[in-house]
């Protein structure tokens, strides 16, 4: 399967959801086997997310590492303290806490930024998790001296047919994976695939949790899959380029063995940016770069964009001929040359980032410049191999520096 298909924004909102198709069908075969096995998998959900938080810290991952204890602390809580019926007790009560709370936990990884010290962070979520376990005592406290006397009637209202959860807590879970969702679906990052599927697998739990065995079943299933995005981390460093933030050369090269016959491919190139980049310095070099490559995210006709060293480029176009993909390209290049890029005075920028922000807000200051870039473009039909397409694109590019460059040319 090409890479680009694995890490893309619909594959990762899907996977956990077939995952849990494929234990619905085969639900009663799972929990015969959890019975048989229960000493080792009702303790394997500790293994995985300890696993989780070791490899979080290897691969400097904070947000996943704050995942992790979130759904460790849960899972502690349900094999201590929910075994019992949801009849006895404050059972029921203390499960409508944890299924009200853990996505509160989950929403507070965002508070933290993705780059900061990874002790650090995690030692202010772990105390920001004991205020809030401190707070469910000072609740059941409350509860045991008499407190709530209508919480039945209201806050834990069940219907039975639904499920043995209250109500506006199975509202409330569905309400906060589908905002989970919707992170995944626009920004795609390792943390928020994470995020969704904690918070889907533990609201599953929740839900359904009457059905025997059903924690050990879920949180193993998302401590499996917080590996899994782990590792996948890890793969996404090799694959995609740190600085523009789009699939790399490794990426390339693993999508060009998934082509089919009909394709084509586009090599493009920024004009002058070595006496640009010597100019105006590396970090303005760095902005155009960038540039450059949001421009690439808007181009149509099914593209998949690359960046392939340097200040060069590749489109792929899956099942088009170079003609078909001919006004996608000409449209990019217009893009960018129309383009006014704001040249940033490095030498008087401010040191506080509040005052930056405001002067950002204001008036814009500073050179105005635009650039342009020389695109060469090859298809199945010219050539044969994919690697000879690529050599012919590239020699396309070539002519049309020649030419003048800021064109599109065509073998």
């Amino acid at each position: 399967m090409s890479f680009s298909v694995v890490t893309s924004n619909w594959f990762r909102l899907t996977l956990p959801l077939l995952l849990l198709a494929f234990v619905y069908l085969g639900l009663d075969s799972i929990i015969d086997f959890t019975k048989s096995n229960l000493g080792i998998l009702s303790n394997l959900p500790f293994v995985l997310f300890f696993c989780c938080l070791a490899l979080s810290y290897a691969f400097k991952q904070n947000h996943i590492a704050m995942v992790s204890c979130a759904m460790l602390t849960a899972y502690w809580f349900i094999q201590e303290r929910l075994q019992s019926p949801l009849s006895t007790g404050t059972t029921i009560l203390e499960l409508s806490l944890l299924a009200a709370l853990l996505p509160v936990t989950l929403v507070l990884v965002f508070v933290f930024k993705r780059n900061s010290t990874f002790i650090k962070s995690l030692v202010l979520y772990l105390m920001t998790l004991g205020c809030i376990v401190m707070w469910c005592y000072l609740i059941l406290t409350h509860f045991y001296d008499g407190g709530f006397e209508n919480i039945n009637d209201t806050f834990l209202f069940v219907v039975p047919t639904v499920s043995k959860l209250p109500l506006i807590l199975v509202l409330y879970s569905s309400t906060m994976v589908l905002v989970f969702a919707m992170f995944v679906m626009s920004l795609n990052r390792i943390s928020d695939v994470v995020i969704y599927s904690a918070c889907l697998l533990s609201s599953v739990t929740f839900i359904f949790f009457h059905i025997p065995h059903i924690s050990s079943m879920m949180f193993s299933l998302s401590g499996v899959l917080m590996l899994t995005y782990l590792l996948s981390a890890s793969h996404e460093l090799a694959f995609k380029d740190q600085l523009t933030n789009i699939p790399g050369r490794l990426a390339l090269e693993s999508d060009l063995r998934h082509l089919g016959r009909r394709y084509t491919i586009a090599m493009i190139d920024i004009d002058h940016f070595k006496s640009f980049n010597d100019t105006y310095g590396h970090d303005t070099g760095d902005d155009v770069l960038r540039l450059v490559a949001s421009q690439m995210e808007r181009v149509g006709g099914g593209a998949r964009i690359y960046r392939y060293g340097g200040e060069e480029f590749t489109v792929l176009f899956k099942g088009k001929t170079a003609e078909q993909a001919k006004v996608h390209l000409e449209n990019l290049r217009a893009s960018v040359e129309a383009y006014d890029l704001v040249l940033r005075d490095v030498d008087n920028r401010p040191k506080d980032e509040k005052e930056g922000a405001k002067k950002r807000s204001g008036q814009r200051k500073g050179e105005v410049t635009n650039i342009t870039i020389s695109i060469g473009v090859c298809d199945s039909t010219k050539a044969k191999g994919v690697y000879q397409v690529m050599k012919s694109a590239d020699v396309a590019l070539y002519l049309a520096k020649q030419k003048g460059r800021n064109q599109v040319c065509f073998t």
